[in-house]
């Protein structure tokens, strides 16, 4: 069952094209043929029906989720379950036979306004269907702070967790934001943490990592 993700972005085309030998060297060349992702479900209380869009990003070597309501909040005008807000991506991702996939690296934007005292958390982690979850990677950040913010989860190439090769497991991707007022006052003010923006133009990136299945 499909989940918020419109219905256009069902069916994503991504077109592996050779990068740098920079990029391409640590985590293996990417396929030559066409990969397709399939938006299986998007659930949670950061993305609700309509608002999280999944899109090949402009070099086609990885995917990129838009969000435009994913923001927790503590404080004046906000409600005593708003200061965490999560969302699970279940993706189905389609790569030519003889190839596998893993996350490699994760990218994260967003804006946040703390309060003097107040504290914001971004947390990620990435699984297979069937798999054993990978620890949670936190991101922390302390008031005062009023201004956009980017934090990016690289996993060392003896810990990628490659899907296993010749079945069909769901790519999950759990997101989480929390804030915690501390010492700020949340009867007068309010701090907020938010991976989205008015514009669209806060995004997620999440880039691949590659490598040949054994023959046979």
């Amino acid at each position: 069952m499909l989940g918020p993700v419109a219905i256009g972005c069902a069916a994503v085309a991504m077109f592996a094209a050779p990068v740098a030998p920079s990029s391409a060297a640590p985590y293996g060349e990417p396929p030559p043929d066409r990969i397709v992702i399939d938006v299986v479900a998007v659930n949670g209380s950061g993305c609700p029906a309509g608002t999280a869009n999944v899109s090949v990003s402009p070099d086609n070597q990885a995917f990129t989720v838009t969000y435009s309501s994913y923001t927790a909040q503590v404080g004046v005008g906000a409600k005593p379950t708003d200061f965490r807000k999560n969302c699970q991506l279940s993706l189905n991702v389609h790569v030519p036979q003889g190839f596998t996939y893993a996350v490699a690296r994760a990218d994260y934007r967003g804006f946040a306004h703390l309060e003097k005292g107040a504290a914001g958390l971004e947390r990620a982690n990435y699984y297979f269907q069937g798999m054993q979850q990978t620890t949670y990677v936190n991101h922390h950040f302390t008031g005062p702070l009023h201004d956009n913010w980017q934090a990016s989860d690289t996993t060392d190439l003896d810990a990628v967790v490659y899907a296993p090769c010749g079945a069909v497991r769901y790519l999950n991707i759990n997101t989480e934001l929390r804030v915690d007022a501390g010492t700020s006052d949340p009867t007068r003010t309010t701090s907020l943490l938010a991976m989205d923006s008015t514009d669209g133009s806060i995004n997620t990136l999440y880039h691949f990592a590659w490598k040949q299945c054994p023959r046979g």
